[in-house]
């Protein structure tokens, strides 16, 4: 199948995807960038948000948070720190999540504290943003 894209997508806690695809659009540091088969092989830094498979006409999103991305002749490998379907993903309970973050920042007792949650902050942030496009 040289027309397909071998694509695997891990998280620590599982492989959430293993097959053949037309596309996959990812959320690189420097940029969104999409992989076709026959790719040239590089590796990038993944920031918080969707990538984007395509196969047959169809799209499906998944959230991801952290990690990295590697093209090889293989294919496209993602291991992401942390994946979720974007369908998945209650808006009600991620603006709650949000909410809290955001006043945990502020109770902070410490940096350290005050970095953990202004991390959060900016994860459900990127979320928001995924779920309301």
């Amino acid at each position: 199948m040289a027309d397909k894209l071998q694509f695997d997508l891990v998280s620590p806690e599982r492989r959430l995807f293993a097959g053949q695809v037309d596309q996959v659009v990812v959320p690189g540091e420097e940029g969104d960038f999409g992989v076709l088969p026959n790719h040239a092989p590089f590796m990038s830094v993944i920031r918080p948000g969707a990538i984007t498979v395509i196969d047959a006409g169809s799209e499906t999103r998944t959230f991801i948070h952290g990690g990295f991305a590697e093209v090889t002749a293989a294919g496209l490998t993602i291991l992401a720190e942390e994946a979720v379907a974007v369908a998945d993903i209650n808006a009600d309970e991620l603006a709650q999540n949000l909410s809290d973050a955001r006043e945990d920042v502020t109770a902070a007792k410490d940096d350290e504290e005050r970095d953990l949650a202004a991390a959060r902050v900016a994860k459900f942030e990127a979320m928001l943003s995924v779920v309301s496009h």
